[in-house]
């Protein structure tokens, strides 16, 4: 990775609904490769899009929604049809990196009732992989959020929910023995909104002049590094100790609610992908981040989910951020349905 900071976009899968307004999946490909993006997340195996990604050389992970999970978890069959019709497909012309099981599956949430099926789910998909020669190019992993840390102050102290580890243990056990990264879901901007009190708007802008929290020997500017080593740490006490993290979705809204400004937005962005090129105190070295998300979406609810877009629906930047190779390489991830957009739905 050397100095190479590894940026991706989430693209969004609605880019062709009716009354969404976003450009087609060409026009979106061609964005990402003007912009010299280098990988792209999909929330589903979208067709269109990847039809698109042929042959364009960016990095893609595909992932498999959380109303598939039950059905992959059940039975080999529909693994292997699974398999062979968004992956095996589009390999290699498509250069597909991860397949991401799930999105914020967990015990403490709505999705309760998929927590038995991810694991069952992620085993499939490893095993047909390995049968079609695939174990070693493509990982299997999945996504969780912040929710499932019960302790993240300080730092080092961080550990994940008690009424979780029954939940998050057997992932990070096969994330490790599979080599495979757990991807994380860290957004500064809602941590911030709902305890302004305590967190402070340059800790979370990475604007803050002086260190706010000492832990040990370690030092802490803003709360995105703080956040991150936390989960190392949980990870550390769950026997994943050699478990990478990738940061599967962050961004800031431009409007919509409190605190959520264009300037805000400009300035947690242009820091948050200059310290994913440097690491945290725990962990130096560059972080695998999606940005969330390509472009602004009018359909999207309540309010402030219509405004975390890179770029406005008719493909101008709402941010001056370099995307250039020669420094930086960023992921913008999109949704995706049966249509296609940035972080995350195309």
């Amino acid at each position: 990775m050397a100095a190479i900071v590894i940026l991706g976009l989430l693209l969004a899968s609605n880019i062709d609904i009716a009354g969404n307004n976003l450009p087609n999946h060409w026009e979106v490909i061609q964005l990402y490769r003007s912009r010299n993006i280098g990988r792209l997340r999909l929330y589903d195996p979208n067709h269109g899009a990847l039809q698109a990604l042929r042959g364009s050389n960016i990095e893609v992970m595909v992932g498999l929604p959380n109303s598939d999970v039950k059905h992959i978890a059940s039975g080999m069959e529909h693994v292997k049809w699974s398999v062979q019709k968004n992956v095996k497909d589009f390999w290699p012309d498509v250069k597909i990196k991860y397949i991401a099981v799930g999105n914020e599956i967990s015990p403490v949430t709505g999705t309760t009732y998929l927590t038995s099926f991810i694991i069952p789910a992620m085993v499939n998909i490893y095993r047909v992989f390995g049968e079609a020669g695939l174990g070693n190019d493509i990982k299997v992993l999945t996504s969780v959020d912040m929710t499932l840390i019960g302790n993240s102050y300080p730092p080092s102290q961080g550990s994940f929910r008690n009424d979780a580890r029954w939940f998050i243990d057997p992932i990070v056990g096969f994330l490790r023995d599979t080599c495979a990264p757990l991807l994380v879901n860290i957004y500064l901007y809602f941590s911030y909104s709902g305890n302004p009190g305590q967190i402070s708007l340059p800790y979370a802008l990475f604007t803050a002049p002086n260190v706010v929290v000492q832990d040990g020997s370690r030092q802490y500017r803003n709360l995105f590094y703080a956040m991150l080593d936390s989960v190392y740490a949980a990870m550390d006490q769950s026997g994943g100790g050699s478990v990478g993290i990738v940061v599967s979705e962050s961004g800031w809204p431009s409007a919509g609610a409190f605190r959520a400004t264009t300037d805000n937005g400009a300035t947690y962005l242009r820091n948050l992908i200059q310290h994913a090129k440097v690491g945290s105190p725990r962990k130096p070295g560059p972080i695998e981040t999606y940005i969330f998300s390509m472009f602004d979406e009018n359909n999207k609810n309540p309010e402030l989910e219509k405004h975390f877009g890179l770029f406005s629906p008719n493909k101008q930047p709402k941010y001056n951020l370099n995307f250039g190779v020669s420094d930086s390489s960023w992921d913008i991830s999109a949704e995706t349905n049966a249509t296609a957009s940035l972080i995350s739905e195309m």
